[in-house]
């Protein structure tokens, strides 16, 4: 026989949860996805203005991190930014990316990392009102990417650089190894000096 009272629902026992964890990377994929044909290649073939720019993503540890990725956006010399299409194009016949048609100043580049953490860059010259390199940071561990800027030497420091210490100035600052050849290590952490200032922007 069933009873007709309005009994109450059984309660729950509550355990207490976990805490909360942080949010977790998945991947790094960027070396499969990403990258595109001559993505490192900015400045026109046989443009004598072309400049090297190259260095090593560096861990916490200063170890290389050998499947980072980077994105570079600079002014063209003339001081214009509008860049060009170009960076992505597609071969009409088979819809494989094509890359770069080797003609055109995009002012932008992606390229990986390689096994020993090494990047290269082929550039031309940034003017001087805008005296650097913007670069993004893909790196595993990294919840977002990271904002720098490569400086070349001999360009007049502009508020950000003059605003920085010393020490902390010369992270930002590439070495000049040979005539057209600058180096720009990333060092995604460290203490002190060590570690690349990065940009926050709102």
């Amino acid at each position: 026989m069933t009873s007709s009272r309005n009994e109450p629902a059984p309660t729950q026992t509550v355990t207490p949860s976990q805490a909360v964890t942080p949010s977790q990377t998945v991947g790094p994929f960027y070396g499969y996805a990403l990258p595109f044909a001559r993505g490192g290649e900015i400045a026109p073939a046989g443009d004598p203005r072309t400049l090297t720019l190259h260095g090593v993503v560096r861990d916490g540890d200063g170890a290389p991190v050998p499947d980072a990725l980077l994105e570079f956006w600079q002014a063209a010399p003339d001081g214009s930014r509008t860049g060009a299409a170009g960076s992505l194009r597609r071969d009409p016949a088979t819809g494989a990316v094509a890359g770069r048609d080797g003609v055109a100043f995009t002012g932008f580049g992606r390229v990986p990392s390689d096994a020993d953490g090494h990047y290269a860059l082929r550039t031309l010259p940034p003017p001087a009102d805008a005296p650097y390199v913007s670069v993004a940071v893909f790196a595993r561990g990294l919840l977002h990417h990271l904002y720098t800027r490569a400086y070349l030497p001999g360009y007049r420091y502009d508020a950000l650089l003059a605003g920085l210490p010393e020490e902390r100035r010369a992270t930002l600052i590439a070495r000049q190894e040979a005539e057209r050849r600058y180096r720009f290590d990333v060092r995604i952490q460290g203490d002190g000096a060590q570690e690349t200032v990065f940009l926050e922007f709102p």
